[in-house]
């Protein structure tokens, strides 16, 4: 089981086989991971936020909570996990979200062009880059009016969260390019399967 290291601001694309354990580090801490999941034999069948919002009655997910496919079928079960706060509301950072939230005019591809670029070798579009699980990220929702802020992770060096497999996948991960998201500091993210 060797460690696997994501450069900041990059991204990977990998097979993760049904009953293998993904566990996602954050080595420095602050540091914000991506990830989205397809299904190995037929990648029109991915990772689905509003099912596993639906199923679950609820935003936040933990230890125990499965994350669903567009089919309802279970893709990843969340096994240890030492932060307990993750998003799974927003969609991966992208050269249009940094142009039209910050008004960048060159801005990074972020973990969407990220995404895309690892994803390619297995026959997965762009198009088909769906909301991601944002593994660390720490999105406050206002009680009264719903409105969204990110704000840093909660996470500190060393912490994990493992995903058991419940299908073969084909795993997207990254280490996120939005500088909301990690608290201004491009660090890397690291990762186990086993």
């Amino acid at each position: 089981m060797n460690r696997v290291t994501i450069p900041p601001q990059s991204g990977t694309a990998f097979v993760l086989r049904r009953g293998q354990r993904l566990t996602v580090i954050d080595p420095e801490g602050q540091q914000v991971s991506d990830l989205v999941a397809f299904n190995a034999d037929d990648t029109a069948e991915w990772l689905s936020s509003g099912r596993s919002l639906d199923y679950a009655s609820k935003f936040l997910l933990s230890t125990g909570d499965t994350l669903y496919s567009n089919r309802s079928s279970p893709m990843l079960v969340i096994g240890q996990d030492d932060v307990k706060r993750h998003d799974f509301l927003l969609a991966p950072c992208s050269r249009e979200m940094f142009s039209k939230l910050y008004g960048h005019t060159e801005p990074h591809r972020g973990c969407f062009g990220n995404l895309a670029e690892a994803l390619e070798p297995y026959g997965i579009a762009p198009d088909c880059i769906p909301t991601a699980f944002n593994v660390f990220m720490n999105v406050q929702v206002d009680g009264i009016t719903g409105a969204l802020s990110v704000e840093p992770p909660l996470s500190k060096a060393g912490d994990a969260t493992s995903f058991v497999a419940q299908m073969d996948l084909v795993i997207g991960l990254t280490a996120c390019s939005a500088g909301l998201s990690n608290n201004f500091r491009f660090k890397p993210i690291e990762y186990v399967v086993g």
